[in-house]
């Protein structure tokens, strides 16, 4: 089944993404997420997402410039692709610089961060706060057009609160400048991640612009992802908070826009097996500070089936992969043991 048929009035989608010159045969983009999108993550969602464009988690310019070796955050597996290193700062300069090794590290498309919302990014001129002085903003993607041949996109917001939306006359300067792909969440700073996106602001951004425009903001489904295309006209969808504890998610919004078909929903053992691992990936990679990062992860995974609310209490303490894995094991057992309680229950009482 193809695109227009699965999903009508959306033939624009039926086409590989083309981001510049960087073509993504997926519509379908996984949000940096700091604290979350590092390497064993994307290693995770790539699993289920073969084609879609992943993220590094956000950069600041400062700890790329002048520095012998470069963070760990971005540090990049060849086999990702297509990858994108996303950067902040409100330096031009610094981004210039920085842009240029991300895109020696292997950077298919640097992204700038120009919707943050945390005081600490916004309160050095970086993140959201670009939403308030457009001609730096304006002025950083000129500086990192010039100094990178990939290509250079924007993710930012609507505006900084409800008095302050300019999200149109700022994606027109972002696209003047020479950004190949704007990401918008539909936002404000003020908001944080709280209330509704707005997602008629994505499709008048849509409507102005000539390069692709990708929607972000309660994208947590397959049908939610649906609603917000049917409703922007934006040319694919960003996942974030939906995939904290549930990285299947990128893989079946694009098998669904690609096939008009549902991939089998993972069981509540399916995504713990996926923590079992996910934690000991961390720990392989990060040695004890994965296991302090994967007690959010775990209690992310930890939803939707009974004893998920002790496992959770239990999990976000732990300090061993053997403690974890004993933890989840034991939960397995218990769901395995339940339900082929149910399935015998089922079988005695069928006529």
């Amino acid at each position: 089944m193809t695109i227009s048929s699965a999903l009508p009035g959306m033939s624009h989608l039926s086409g590989p993404l083309q981001i510049g010159s960087v073509s993504v045969n997926s519509r379908v983009l996984q949000s940096p997420l700091s604290g979350v999108t590092d390497l064993v993550f994307r290693r995770l969602v790539r699993r289920f997402a073969p084609e879609s464009m992943l993220y590094t988690e956000m950069v600041h310019a400062s700890q790329v410039c002048h520095v012998r070796e470069l963070p760990k955050l971005m540090e990049i597996d060849p086999q990702e692709q297509p990858i994108s290193i996303q950067l902040f700062d409100c330096r031009p300069h610094f981004l210039a610089e920085a842009a240029q090794r991300a895109a020696a590290e292997g950077a298919d498309t640097v992204d700038i961060n120009m919707g943050c919302p945390v005081n600490k990014i916004t309160k050095k001129g970086g993140g959201s706060s670009l939403l308030r002085d457009p001609e730096t903003a304006e002025a950083i993607v000129r500086a990192v057009v010039a100094a990178v041949a990939v290509p250079v996109t924007v993710k930012t917001r609507i505006g900084w609160d409800d008095g302050e939306i300019n999200i149109l006359d700022f994606a027109q300067r972002m696209q003047d400048a020479g950004a190949q792909m704007i990401t918008v969440h539909a936002r404000t700073r003020a908001q944080g991640y709280t209330g509704a996106a707005r997602w008629e602001w994505i499709a008048r951004v849509k409507e102005k612009l000539t390069i692709p425009v990708i929607a972000n903001g309660d994208i947590v489904s397959v049908e939610s992802a649906i609603a917000c295309l049917a409703r922007t006209g934006a040319d694919g969808v960003m996942c974030s908070r939906g995939t904290l504890g549930y990285p299947f998610l990128v893989g079946e919004i694009d098998h669904y826009l690609k096939y008009g078909q549902y991939r089998p929903t993972p069981t509540a053992i399916d995504c713990l097996e996926c923590a079992k691992e996910h934690l000991r990936s961390l720990f392989e990679y990060k040695g004890s500070k994965g296991i302090q990062q994967a007690r959010k992860h775990m209690t992310w995974y930890a939803k939707g089936f009974e004893g998920a609310a002790e496992l959770r209490d239990r999990l976000c303490a732990i300090d061993s992969v053997e403690e974890g894995s004993a933890l989840i094991d034991r939960t397995i057992e218990s769901l395995r043991t339940r339900t082929s309680a149910l399935l015998d229950l089922k079988t005695f009482t069928q006529p």
